[in-house]
């Protein structure tokens, strides 16, 4: 078994070996479980119908925006929407989205539209980050394993992830948007969130194969790096330019002989780019 990365790690640009921090802090020496394979099933106890156990995330149930009958309406939205995997409804529950953006636009956090966080990237809808993760999760009974994500932006998508993965790798290529998302997930206190600094477009071969890989940027094809990183058995997800020149949503599951693609709606992301700025 290949030695896991320390975390936080920072990837230089060549795509090489991550540096890690002069004071890094190990992963929890737990045995991880196959890249492919769920982690955690529900309680056999949880009634049809009822949401999966997802672990809990410390988050306020106070008034305003901090209440949780706030998230709940959203998602309840999101269900009516068409989004029916429990995991990721009650995972977009569990997440204070107001937290993720900018001051002026918290009275926006909760509706179902995307908003601008800095260096003209944006959050996305809670629609789209919700179909997103459960094309993700397509089929899976249980928690996924470890999953990539391309594209940390302010870091609410990372934290969606942390409670339907059991690691969650989020890679970001513009220091602003790192320096951002570590900022915002820090009160979240989520161990199985590790974030990166580097050419998101290399994956993260170190911690490959992956369970999942997510991109909130759409490029012109899916480099073919990220489906080396892939598990077999597992999906990757990414808006990409269809032929028409507009972008789609694109879920391509690896198999023993090859690659299932499947091209879904039309999609509006931020140009996936190279390097690190």
């Amino acid at each position: 078994m290949k030695p896991r990365p320390s975390f936080p790690a920072k990837l230089p640009p060549s795509g090489g070996r991550s540096a890690a921090t002069s004071n890094p802090q190990p992963l929890q020496a737990n045995p991880r479980p196959a890249a492919g394979q769920v982690a955690h099933k529900a309680p056999p106890s949880a009634a049809p119908g009822r949401l999966a156990a997802v672990p809990a995330m410390p988050v306020s149930s106070g008034l305003g925006l901090d209440s949780s009958a706030v998230r709940a309406r959203m998602v309840a939205k999101l269900a009516e929407q068409g989004v029916q995997d429990p995991w990721v409804l009650q995972a977009m529950g569990q997440v204070e989205r107001h937290r993720f953006v900018e001051s002026a636009l918290v009275g926006q956090a909760y509706e179902d539209t995307s908003l601008p966080i800095g260096l003209g990237q944006t959050i996305s809808k809670p629609n789209v980050v919700a179909r997103m993760i459960e094309l993700l999760r397509q089929d899976a009974p249980g928690k996924l394993g470890r999953v990539l994500e391309i594209g940390t932006g302010c870091g609410y998508q990372a934290a969606v992830l942390s409670c339907v993965a059991t690691e969650v790798y989020s890679i970001e290529r513009l220091r602003g948007l790192h320096e951002k998302a570590k900022k915002n997930l820090l009160p979240f206190r989520l161990p199985n969130v590790h974030l990166m600094l580097g050419d998101g477009m290399l994956g993260f071969p170190k911690g490959a194969p992956y369970a999942g890989i997510i991109s909130a940027a759409g490029g012109e094809d899916v480099p073919s790096v990220w489906l080396e990183q892939l598990a077999v058995g597992a999906r990757l997800v990414a808006p990409t330019v269809t032929a028409t020149g507009q972008q789609a949503l694109v879920v391509i599951r690896k198999t023993a002989t090859g690659f299932d693609r499947q091209v879904l709606e039309a999609v509006h992301f931020v140009p996936l780019k190279s390097g690190i700025a």
